[in-house]
C-alpha cells in the first residue's frame, strides 16, 4: 500500500505540473476541487495491476500534452523582426505562438521610445506564457551614400564614361557628384571597385588625388540623391558605430535586450570597441547583453579574421544583403557554409538573414526558391533563420512565420538532415564539462532519452551541449532570466524561465514556476529536490508524456559555480525517487 501510495504521488504531481502550461490570464486547471485532481489520480491508478507487484501501467500517460507543445518542438530558431506591420500586441503575440523565437528591433528605423513600447509588450507576452522570448537590438551602422544632383531625377551613366567622385559640395551631374566620405578616398587605391545603389551601377578607380576619385563606368545605369556606396575592396578606417549607434546602444544597454547586432563589421577590433562601450556603460545591476556580429563585408574573410571575429563573438549573422552586393552571387551560398561551419566548429549561435521569403512580403505564399532557400540554411546547420520586411512591413506577417516553421519541421524529419548534421566533425574541448556533454549525448542516443536536462548558470554549458548537436532536445534551466532569454538563439535548446536568481533548490515544489513573484535563493544541495524541479519543466515543456519517459541530466556541484559540469544522472519523468513504476517512500 505504501508503494501504491506513492506512485499515485508521482502521477499527481506530473498533473500538477502540467497546470504550468495554461497562459496568464486563462481559467487554470488549478481552480479545479481537491476531490477532482484525487479522482484524476484515481482514474490513472485504476489501470495498474494492484496483484502483480505494482509493475508498470498499462494506461501510462499520467498528464495531456500542453496544445502548444509543438510550438517547441523544433531545434532551429525563428527570428522575426518587427515594424509597422507587427507591432500590436495581438499580432506580436500571434507571430510568438506561430513560431517566433526571438524577436529583432532595427534601429534603423523608428523612435527608440517605439522600441521600448515593443519591448514592453513582448516582456508581457514573456510573462503571460511563462517561455523566455529573445530580443534583438540591430544598430544601423555607418550609412555611405553619395550627395545630391542638379537634376532631382538623377543621371544615367554610360558604360566606359567617366565619373568623378569628389569633397566638393556643389551639386552633382553626369560627369561628378559629391562623396562626402574621405575615408573612402583615402583607403580606395586605382583598380578598386565602388558600388552604388546595391551594386546596380559599379565604378572602378582609374586616379585618385587628396580630395577626389577618378572613375570609369563598368556597369552602367541611374544614380540618383543619396544612393548608398559599397567599398569590397577597402577596409576603412572608421568606427562601425555612429553617433546616431552609440546613442542606440546606451539605450538597448538601458531597456535590457538580450542581444546586440553589431552592423559594418571589418575587423575582429571593431568587436572590442562595442565591448568596451558595454562594459563601461552597462548600467549597474544589468546583465550584458550579447554581442553579434553582421558579416558583410568581404573584409571579413582576409586571413584568420572570420575565426577571430567568431571567437570574439557571442553569436554571427549572415548578412546576406550587403554580402551579397559587395561579393559575387555566386560566392554568397559558399560564404554562408563557410560561415555556419566555423560557428559550429566554435559553439557560437550563427543567424542566416535577408530575403528568406521575399516574395511574402505580398504573397501569401512564397517562391519554391525561396522555400529551398530556407531549407539549404536549416540543411547547412544554422541555429535560426530570420524574417526581415517578409513580418515587419509585409502583408503576411503571421503567414511568413507559420512558412518558416513549416519548413523546419519537413526538414528536421528529413533523415537526410541528421546525417549532414553528423557530416560536420566538432571535435570537444579536452574540459570535464565537454566530457559531460559528450558522455550524455551518447547515452540520450544509447537509451532513448527523450531530453538532456542542463543546469547552467550563464549558459556556457548549454552551448557545449547545443554545439555537439544530439539528436534529442536540450531543456536548459538557468537562475537568471537573462541568461535564458540569451538561450533562445541556440540551436535544440528549450530554455525554461524559473525564478529569478534560483535554479528551484529551495522552492515549495508548488511554487516552481511562480513567475509572478521572483526571488533569489541561496544554493542547496538537495539535489532530489532540483532532479524533480527538472522533470517538471520537461512536462511542462511538452518533452516527456510518460512517467517512464527517461531524461539525461547534466549539473555541477556545487550548485552556483560557472562552467562546472561534473554530475550526469539518468532520471525518469516520474522523478528521481521512481524507477520502472515504482516509486521509494522514505
Amino acid at each position: 500500500m505504501m508503494k501504491l501510495s506513492a506512485t499515485l504521488f508521482a502521477a499527481l504531481s506530473l498533473i500538477q505540473a502540467s497546470e504550468s502550461f495554461v497562459p496568464r490570464g486563462m481559467p487554470s486547471t488549478a481552480t479545479r476541487s481537491v476531490e477532482t485532481d484525487i479522482r484524476t489520480t484515481l482514474n490513472v491508478a485504476t489501470d495498474l495491476d494492484i496483484n502483480s507487484s505494482l509493475g508498470a501501467p498499462k494506461e501510462t500517460t499520467v498528464a495531456a500534452v500542453p496544445k502548444v507543445a509543438q510550438r517547441w518542438r523544433k531545434s532551429t530558431k525563428q527570428l522575426v523582426t518587427l515594424g509597422p506591420a507587427s507591432s500590436s500586441r495581438e499580432m506580436i503575440e500571434t507571430l510568438f505562438l506561430a513560431g517566433a523565437d526571438l524577436f529583432r528591433l532595427n534601429f534603423s528605423h523608428g523612435s527608440q521610445e517605439q522600441k521600448k513600447e515593443l519591448l514592453m509588450t513582448i516582456r508581457e507576452i514573456e510573462e503571460k506564457y511563462a517561455h523566455p522570448i529573445g530580443i534583438l537590438g540591430d544598430l544601423q551602422g555607418p550609412k555611405l551614400r553619395v550627395g545630391e544632383f542638379s537634376n532631382p531625377k538623377g543621371e544615367l551613366l554610360e558604360k566606359g564614361q567617366s565619373f568623378r567622385l569628389d569633397l566638393d559640395e556643389a551639386k552633382g551631374d553626369n560627369t561628378r557628384v559629391m562623396l562626402p566620405h574621405p575615408e573612402i578616398i583615402t583607403a580606395s587605391e586605382v583598380g578598386h571597385t565602388l558600388m552604388v545603389d546595391d551594386g546596380k551601377v559599379r565604378l572602378t578607380v582609374t586616379g585618385k588625388g587628396e580630395d577626389f576619385l577618378d572613375c570609369v563606368v563598368e556597369v552602367p545605369g541611374k544614380i540618383s540623391n543619396r544612393k548608398g556606396v559599397n567599398t569590397p575592396d577597402s577596409i576603412l578606417k572608421i568606427s562601425p558605430l555612429t553617433p546616431k549607434d552609440r546613442s542606440d546602444l546606451d539605450y538597448m544597454l538601458e531597456i535590457g535586450v538580450d542581444w546586440v547586432a553589431l552592423s559594418f563589421v571589418q575587423q575582429p577590433a571593431d568587436i572590442d570597441e562595442i565591448r568596451s562601450i558595454i562594459d563601461a556603460k552597462i548600467p549597474e545591476g544589468n546583465f550584458k547583453p550579447c554581442v553579434m556580429a553582421k558579416i558583410e563585408k568581404p573584409s571579413c574573410f582576409d586571413g584568420d579574421n572570420l575565426q577571430r571575429l567568431v571567437t570574439k563573438c557571442d553569436g554571427i549573422m549572415v548578412a546576406r544583403g550587403d554580402l551579397g552586393v559587395e561579393c559575387p552571387p555566386e560566392d554568397v551560398p559558399i560564404l554562408q557554409k563557410t560561415i555556419i561551419d566555423e560557428c559550429r566548429k566554435q559553439g557560437r549561435p550563427v543567424v542566416v538573414a535577408t530575403q528568406m521569403l521575399e516574395s511574402m512580403i505580398e504573397s501569401p505564399t512564397p517562391t519554391r526558391a525561396e522555400a529551398s532557400d530556407v531549407a539549404t540554411a536549416i540543411y547547412d546547420g544554422a541555429d535560426a533563420i530570420m524574417l526581415s520586411a517578409e513580418s515587419a512591413a509585409g502583408m503576411y506577417p503571421e503567414e511568413s512565420v507559420a512558412m518558416q516553421q513549416r519548413i523546419i519541421n519537413r526538414v528536421e524529419s528529413d533523415p537526410h538532415y541528421r546525417n549532414y548534421l553528423d557530416a560536420i566533425t566538432v571535435e570537444p574541448d579536452k574540459t570535464p564539462t565537454d566530457a559531460m556533454i559528450v558522455a550524455a549525448r551518447q547515452i540520450a542516443k544509447t537509451i532513448n532519452a527523450k531530453a538532456i536536462v542542463c543546469f547552467s548558470l550563464r549558459g556556457s554549458t548549454v552551448h557545449r551541449a547545443s554545439k555537439k548537436r544530439p539528436s534529442v532536445p536540450i531543456l536548459a534551466l538557468c537562475p537568471f532570466k537573462e541568461t535564458a532569454r540569451q538561450l533562445t538563439l541556440s540551436w535544440g535548446v528549450y530554455p525554461d524561465l524559473p525564478k529569478a536568481g534560483s535554479y528551484g533548490y529551495t522552492v515549495n515544489e508548488e511554487e516552481v514556476f511562480d513567475y509572478g513573484r521572483p526571488m533569489v535563493e541561496s544554493a542547496t544541495d538537495d539535489l532530489d529536490l532540483v532532479l524533480r524541479n527538472a522533470c517538471r519543466a520537461a512536462l511542462k515543456k511538452g518533452l516527456v508524456q510518460d512517467p517512464n519517459d527517461l531524461l539525461v541530466v547534466t549539473a555541477g556541484l556545487p550548485f552556483g559555480t560557472p562552467g562546472a559540469a561534473n554530475l550526469l544522472r539518468i532520471v525518469p519523468a516520474a522523478g528521481p525517487s521512481c524507477w520502472d513504476g515504482v516509486c521509494r517512500v522514505d
